[in-house]
């Protein structure tokens, strides 16, 4: 009985084929959360699939819904002992769509296929795969110490990806029955393909539309041009009046005052501009005076998603009526998200744009949220996987992208740990989805020496 045994164990789960004949299982079931013909697969995941494989590890579990939320949730539990640190574990069997036609010959969204060393399949790592690492690593501790030295709890969710509807409810209404001292869970990519990374939280985001609606029907260009306004000339304007010409964000609501020191330290040690990826960054885009990985993970990104103004498949010689575009700001911990659309009404007005109209999208908000670096939940990350790996992992005190993670940091109250097993050329959200099995065979280790030493000097940790 020992660490390394149980990491053996979890690996073999690799070698031997288990554990991608788990996934592509999982894979075959098209449990596409924004196709409501899908609603079926969803409940089918959690009772087929994750029920069996969590009460195989002498968890008790339920299956529990909210009217708002487009599938079920499934609740499960391992207590131990009360005195030991309790773990909570999270995922979401739910997928972006497939996509099937857009995919390469010989690629399906739902089959797991093998080329070279990478397997493709829709949810590989978004987030079957990343789940399922976990609770095979899990699985691997169990087994060989013959309990988890933790209590254990789980949540997973089908709904993720369209915004996670519910969860918060859940949350709330189980809050005891989820109450847990720290999250330690997977998704997302890591910095980069060779390197494990941690993050602590996510960024936030606030989606708004911007438009301008100056008239009934077009005018002739030739008749009108020079009498009437242009809605799509006036919404450049007033989308350059926020963010420049290099991509600095203009209104000082939408930014924070500085980089926390931590913050600053830990990303001194995550270059993103090194491996592949690393190759198209614009070093002059963004911010000035902060390095790329400060820009992704310490600061603020105003973005335009779409903008559309008169009929752009086959223009005509017209004025157009409407000019309208969506934006998005990715922001960090410090910016206020319900003082953003005030500020840019103010902004707009004293700029004379006061025909611009704005509104938040359906699915408005997302909270930012991080754990301090210093936090000793993080120490105690770090020098597992580096015991497991041989090397330092990537500390980002917050992904770049958003989850649902002030669901656990603040209904549940709970430190957020995040071990991800991708990485940022997965084509995640797109055709070809895939993960690399490196990264797969590292990950099943690495959860199985976390998992390991939770049970051997959390106590002390927690405390």
């Amino acid at each position: 009985m020992s660490r390394d045994a149980a990491i053996a164990l979890a690996q073999k789960s690799f070698d031997s084929g288990r554990f991608r004949a788990e996934l592509a299982r999982r894979v075959a079931m098209p449990t596409e959360s924004q196709n409501p013909d899908r609603r079926a697969e969803l409940l089918r995941y959690l009772e087929d699939e994750m029920t069996p494989a969590l009460e195989k590890l002498g968890f008790t579990t339920e299956i529990v819904t909210d009217d708002s939320a487009p599938g079920p949730f499934l609740i499960a539990e391992r207590m131990e002992d009360p005195a030991l640190p309790t773990v909570f574990g999270y995922g979401h069997g739910d997928v972006i769509r497939g996509l099937d036609a857009e995919w390469e010959d010989g690629l399906s969204p739902w089959s797991v296929t093998d080329r070279g060393d990478r397997w493709y399949g829709r949810g590989v790592v978004d987030n079957k795969g990343q789940h399922g690492i976990n609770l095979a690593a899990l699985e691997a501790v169990l087994e060989t110490r013959g309990r988890l030295g933790f209590n254990a709890k789980y949540l997973i969710e089908m709904g993720e990806e369209v915004g996670s509807p519910g969860l918060h409810a859940v949350c709330d209404t189980y809050r005891d029955r989820l109450k847990a001292d720290v999250l330690i869970a997977s998704d997302g990519p890591r910095l980069s393909a060779d390197r494990p990374t941690i993050f602590l939280g996510s960024r936030g985001g606030v989606n708004f539309d911007i438009w301008i609606d100056a008239r009934e029907g077009g005018r002739h260009s030739g008749n009108w041009g020079g009498l009437l306004s242009n809605p799509a000339v006036q919404l450049s304007h007033a989308i350059a009046s926020l963010v420049g010409p290099t991509g600095q964000i203009r209104i000082p609501e939408m930014v924070p005052t500085h980089v926390p020191e931590a913050v600053r330290r830990v990303l001194a040690d995550c270059d993103i501009t090194a491996g592949e990826e690393g190759k198209i960054i614009e070093r002059d885009w963004g911010e000035p005076g902060l390095t790329p990985s400060e820009r992704v993970f310490g600061w603020c990104a105003l973005e335009v998603l779409a903008f559309e103004a008169g009929n752009p498949k086959t223009p005509v010689n017209a004025i157009p009526p409407r000019a309208w575009a969506r934006m998005q700001l990715r922001y960090v911990v410090g910016i206020d998200p319900q003082a953003v659309m005030p500020a840019i009404r103010r902004h707009l007005d004293r700029q004379g744009l006061g025909m611009v109209q704005i509104g938040l999208t359906s699915d408005g908000i997302f909270k930012a949220t991080r754990l301090d670096p210093d936090d000793a939940w993080v120490g105690w990350a770090v020098d597992s996987i580096a015991k497991t790996t041989g090397a330092k992992p990537a500390i980002l005190p917050n992904l770049g992208g958003s989850l649902p993670n002030d669901a656990f940091s603040e209904v549940l109250g709970m430190r957020t740990i995040w071990v991800p097993h991708s990485y940022p050329g997965c084509s995640q959200h797109a055709p070809n989805e895939h993960v690399p099995t490196g990264i797969v065979r590292e990950g099943l280790a690495m959860m199985a020496g976390l998992y390991w030493d939770l049970g051997e000097n959390a106590p002390a940790v927690a405390r």
